[in-house]
């Protein structure tokens, strides 16, 4: 936890860790892969983000804030965190 992407997909992750566990009780509602999607998104962020950190690259650092933008619309869009019922 050294950089500010380690910070802000570990807590996209944990978020999306209880609005599974959460999910995972009654009646299904959504599929196991739209998590995937989502996990694959924190994960690959965090790399592209880190290795921007060592690098200094620009380009690399919009590609992390995209693909984090990205994620973050794809939860809000396909696993409606904050529906009701």
């Amino acid at each position: 936890m050294e950089t500010p992407y380690d910070w802000l997909t570990v807590m996209t992750f944990a978020g999306l860790i209880v609005l599974f566990l959460q999910r995972s009780q009654g009646e299904a509602r959504d599929h196991l892969w739209q998590y995937m999607v989502a996990a694959v998104g924190c994960a690959v962020t965090n790399y592209i983000g880190n290795e921007a950190m060592k690098s200094g690259e620009v380009v690399m650092h919009a590609g992390a804030v995209a693909l984090f933008i990205a994620t973050i619309g794809f939860i809000w869009r396909v696993l409606q965190p904050f529906k009701q019922g």
